[in-house]
């Protein structure tokens, strides 16, 4: 075992916290080629139907980070990553072996149970060791592997199916939390000391849920995360339709969806420079002001089918682009604003906060994704609202620090 005083140096922490985020984008974006197959073979009569298999990971996700934090606080971070990992393992077998998509959901569920240990340990593990600006620079950069990765994931995505059939893409995420959660027992020590943990007590986790929740600050930063990530996963869910149904690309998407990931990977880059010099609050009003503009641009061109053809799917295509690119300008300064009152209890701020933001999110992703009628006005209109009830909220941030 590492042993615990032993400090890893910030680039291989960073590239590790990384790996420990990507979990959640390779369990995500490595199922889109795989949508029409999944509809096909399981014989589901309305297509949209198959973008549950998104959600319903995105909703155990969330429902797990409920948990995953106060158990970390207890018995500590690496512990707790273990045991989701486990989870995790067990989910995506019984998901290669499921016969109906009600199986293959609770698979799903449970994959997204696990995976809450690698998403919101890791984020209390920055906590543990950074704290404010730096916190955020870190997350930022740690981010950037988590945007570069859905580069990647629907190119393995597919290459799987075409090798070995969309099942196969289970096996191959048991293979990924081997890998990454092995480098995490070799490399990286516990981060919370034994002095430093919270007993598993009901009067103490009520306590600590009680001052997340009256915290003024941590709940706008939550509100602002689930509308967020209520666009993002909307959007994720119809990516793969719109390419193939509305503009006859879906053979081509995984490579389309990698130019997409790898132009969004850019904003964490520089949101870790310039959150140092500007603070986080204005770069997530900023962000969320590009997003309100650019698609009441794209609504402009489309709505009234002002453009057709290939200049239809550029306005498209840059404005998902877009999506992705405000989520790496915001998420991470987000996470940054909620726990940095909350270092004495970072485990629980990070379970609620990434809870209620990820269960929000979910639902309300999934019921974007449903209303999805060949076109992407629909989500287009669900992102204007969301984008501008976000941006109302940020502005409102309390202003000290950060």
């Amino acid at each position: 075992m590492t042993p615990p005083h032993r400090r890893l140096s910030k680039p291989e922490f960073i590239a590790l916290m990384g790996v420990m985020f990507a979990t959640i984008a390779f369990s995500i974006d490595a199922m889109l080629p795989a949508l029409p197959e999944i509809a096909r073979d399981l014989g589901l009569d309305n297509a949209n139907h198959a973008q549950l298999v998104l959600t319903s990971f995105v909703f155990g996700m969330g429902a797990g980070t409920l948990v995953a934090g106060p158990l970390s606080d207890a018995f500590g971070r690496r512990r707790i990553i273990f045991l989701g990992a486990g989870l995790y393992v067990s989910g995506a077998v019984l998901a290669y072996v499921a016969s109906s998509l009600e199986l293959l959901l609770a698979a799903r569920v449970l994959q997204g149970l696990g995976a809450a240990g690698p998403r919101v340990v890791s984020m209390a593990m920055v906590r543990d060791l950074y704290a404010g600006r730096q916190m955020a620079q870190i997350i930022s950069f740690a981010m950037l592997v988590f945007m570069v990765f859905p580069a990647v994931a629907p190119l393995i995505g597919a290459g799987i199916i075409t090798l070995a059939g969309w099942r196969a893409i289970f096996l191959v995420f048991v293979l990924f939390s081997a890998v990454s959660v092995g480098w995490l027992s070799l490399r990286q020590p516990e981060t919370l000391p034994e002095p430093a943990r919270r007993p598993l007590q009901l009067a103490p986790l009520r306590n600590a849920l009680i001052e997340v929740l009256h915290h003024r600050q941590v709940m706008m930063s939550m509100a602002i995360q689930v509308l967020i990530f209520g666009v993002l996963f909307g959007t994720i869910s119809s990516v793969q339709q719109i390419f193939d149904v509305t503009f006859g690309r879906g053979d081509s998407f995984h490579y389309w969806f990698a130019g997409i990931a790898l132009m969004s990977a850019w904003p964490p880059l520089i949101n870790a420079a310039l959150v140092m010099k500007l603070g986080m609050r204005p770069l997530i009003r900023n962000a969320l002001g590009v997003q309100i503009a650019s698609t009441l641009f794209g609504l402009t061109l489309l709505a009234p089918a002002l453009v057709a053809g290939d200049v239809a799917f550029w306005v498209y295509y840059l404005w998902t682009a877009s999506i992705f690119a405000a989520t790496g300008f915001t998420i991470g300064n987000l996470n940054a604003l909620a726990l940095e009152p909350m270092g004495h209890i970072a485990g629980m701020a990070s379970s609620v906060m990434s809870a209620l933001a990820t269960l929000g999110g979910a639902l309300l992703g999934a019921g974007i994704g449903q209303l999805f009628n060949g076109t992407p006005l629909p989500l287009m209109g669900c992102v204007l609202i969301g984008a501008a009830l976000a941006f109302t909220i940020a502005w409102n941030l309390p202003r000290e620090g950060g």
